[in-house]
């Protein structure tokens, strides 16, 4: 085998509800054709790991994924949320098996794949690192020699013979970072870590992967919804939907994909006749368009503009068109309309509307806009859910990641006082 890992034909199922068929005999048919090591006869083909839509029991939460990666690469997994990504981790860390499919990796795998994975709650923290090292295959002098650069890097060098039961989250994750960053892998797998952990230990962990990729020669695999941090510590991109692999490349292209994906676009642009826009016999939809108000990347301190050209078909009416924004959960964050003509005068033709979302009022995260196209208001002549998106950087902490609560983040003004 040449590289560091390869998949073929790779391809893992879950079942939904109830994990028996339903039936003993067919139970007991599952089981002997698994210990013959054959596929399970019960498993319904080609139903893709699409959380929007009903289907059947079975869903395939990876569907035939090949690709190799070398040596020393470091490669940015990227994908919409149920897209497959922590699945294909889980099975390159051997945290479960896939349904059919292989997996070849050569050398040691550290694994950071979720706050405390390996940890044990009643022992110390000077324990999980030496037992975190033995997992992975380390002689007690290799851990040893490394102890010290790890306490000094996760920062809990006060709570290292405090059983980490009693750990905060962001203690973990700064331990299990650092145990996973120092010990002697050959390959490091990430998944979102930075969701976790105060602004200054991120921007060590992003240099820190930065050391271990492109001064160690180690390979890492990191998850991430941080699109410039995607840019700045990886080689190469992976781009999944709904369980497959849809786009390989550098880091910039796979980024770029993802970003002008029909699902993730920030721009749209009709080209050929206006009969075949998106929309109905009333309104098609020609161009929308979303760009910062400053610099080239949208983030909480730059706000944005939105800027919609459609073509009306209605003429005589009081038309109006409604933007509803909603981040990554769904929820509303407004529901605002301008009403573009009164005294029923609308006219057949082109029209284009622009509106401004001022700076320090969206927190960081990925959001879309849903179209609605009316009469007063009140009759929908056409409508369309998330029919274009955009993500919110928070640049202040190099991350994209919704690290504080809430929909919004405004720069509210504060006035203390104090009295003895």
């Amino acid at each position: 085998m040449a590289g560091a890992i390869k998949v073929e034909g790779l391809s893992k199922a879950y079942q939904l509800g109830e994990i028996g068929t339903g039936t003993i005999s067919r139970d007991l048919e599952r089981y002997w054709a698994k210990i013959r090591g054959k596929e399970d006869p019960f498993l319904k083909v080609g139903e893709v790991n699409d959380r929007t839509i009903k289907g059947g029991d079975i869903v395939w939460s990876l569907n035939d994924l090949n690709f190799q990666i070398e040596q020393g690469d470091a490669v940015g997994i990227i994908g919409r949320n149920g897209a497959g990504k922590s699945t294909l981790l889980k099975i390159l860390s051997r945290v479960t098996a896939p349904t059919r499919g292989s997996v070849k990796v050569r050398g040691r795998i550290a694994s950071l794949l979720e706050v405390g994975t390996g940890f044990h709650p009643e022992l110390t923290g000077k324990e999980n690192i030496y037992l975190n090292g033995a997992i992975l295959g380390m002689r007690k002098s290799e851990i040893k020699r490394k102890f010290d650069e790890i306490v000094a890097f996760s920062g809990v060098d006060r709570y290292i013979d405090t059983p980490v039961k009693r750990y905060s989250s962001g203690m973990y994750v700064r331990l299990a970072f650092a145990v996973a960053a120092h010990l002697e892998s050959e390959i490091m797998i990430v998944d979102e870590v930075l969701a976790v952990g105060d602004a200054e230990f991120q921007k060590k962990c992003l240099g820190k992967m930065g050391d271990v990729s492109k001064g160690e020669g180690r390979t890492v695999l990191f998850v991430s919804h941080n699109m410039a941090a995607i840019k700045t510590l990886c080689n190469r991109g992976l781009v999944l939907s709904n369980g497959k692999l849809v786009f390989e490349d550098k880091q910039l292209e796979a980024v770029s994909f993802y970003q002008s994906d029909q699902n993730n676009r920030s721009v749209f642009e009709h080209k050929g006749d206006t009969s075949s826009a998106p929309g109905n016999e009333n309104i098609r939809i020609l161009s929308f368009y979303i760009k910062p108000l400053k610099g080239a990347n949208i983030s909480i301190s730059t706000g944005l503009t939105f800027e919609i050209t459609f073509f009306n078909q209605k003429a005589g009416i009081n038309l109006d068109a409604t933007f509803e924004l909603k981040n990554s959960d769904q929820i509303p964050v407004f529901h605002n309309g301008a009403l573009i003509t009164t005294s029923n005068d609308s006219k057949t033709g082109v029209y284009t509307v622009k509106g401004t979302i001022p700076e320090y009022l969206l927190n960081a995260g990925l959001y879309t806009f849903k179209l609605i196209f009316g009469e007063n208001q009140r009759y929908a002549l056409f409508s369309v859910d998330d029919f274009i998106s955009f993500e919110v950087e928070n640049e202040s902490v190099g991350s994209n990641s919704q690290l504080a609560p809430g929909v919004i983040s405004p720069n509210l003004k504060y006035e203390i006082t104090f009295q003895h």
